[in-house]
């Protein structure tokens, strides 16, 4: 059956946005998890260790396949670092690499911030358009938005630690668009294998199979 895969949702966003996909892994015979990270926006600085926790109790006991989207690619370090020789591998998910930052811009997020030092929820940074577009449907949209905390701005002052010398047992990079070529390139020098599935950043809401089996394959060796 192999490890158990972890699948890991952005902070700004909820687990909804895996469930899909965890569906579709689960249909091919896989041991799937979807912690929550709901609970970094709900914590006291430094924030980040509140998703760690989550992600560790998650993994129990078992060989477990990390798999993050987005700004949780930040926390595999940390989330390697506890969870040593149990984690056979990580494939990141159109996600920002360690180390490397993140993809907002410390103006743009202050722009967004309210008197109360909380950013709005994470799809009405932008046009309703292209937010329309990230979703198979509305249905999917409400609810996903249903789950999005408002996160401190404070947050990005917090960022979980990334020595520059980071390891990942083993690891590769999936990408949907722009600007995660980025880190696909930054994979690619450090001799990660990557895959191409064109789409927008939540692509897995909208093929969950297409992301499933991407999944499987380059993690499909990994025991």
């Amino acid at each position: 059956m192999g490890p158990s895969l972890i699948l890991i949702h952005s902070p700004f966003l909820g687990p909804a946005t895996w469930q899909s996909t965890a569906r579709a892994l689960e249909g091919k015979q896989r041991r799937v998890h979807v912690p929550s990270l709901l609970t970094v926006a709900q914590s006291a600085p430094p924030y980040w260790p509140a998703g760690v926790d989550s992600i560790i109790r998650s993994a129990a006991d078992e060989p477990v396949v990390i798999v993050p989207h987005s700004n949780a690619g930040l926390y595999v370090p940390a989330v390697v670092e506890a969870l040593g020789e149990q984690v056979r591998g990580v494939v990141f998910i159109d996600a920002a690499m360690p180390a490397a930052g993140h993809h907002t811009t410390p103006d743009f997020l202050r722009t967004l911030a309210t008197v109360d030092g909380l950013l709005p929820p994470w799809t009405s940074w932008w046009g309703d358009a292209d937010v329309a577009a990230l979703f198979p449907d509305p249905h999917v949209r409400a609810e996903v938005e249903a789950e999005q905390p408002r996160m401190p701005l404070a947050y990005y002052d917090h960022l979980p630690p990334a020595p520059h010398d980071w390891t990942a047992p083993s690891a590769g990079y999936i990408w949907f668009g722009r600007p995660y070529d980025k880190g696909a390139e930054q994979a690619a020098l450090r001799g990660w294998p990557t895959a191409h599935l064109p789409g927008g950043h939540l692509h897995m809401l909208t093929d969950p199979d297409a992301v499933a089996a991407a999944i499987l394959e380059m993690a499909g060796d990994w025991r």
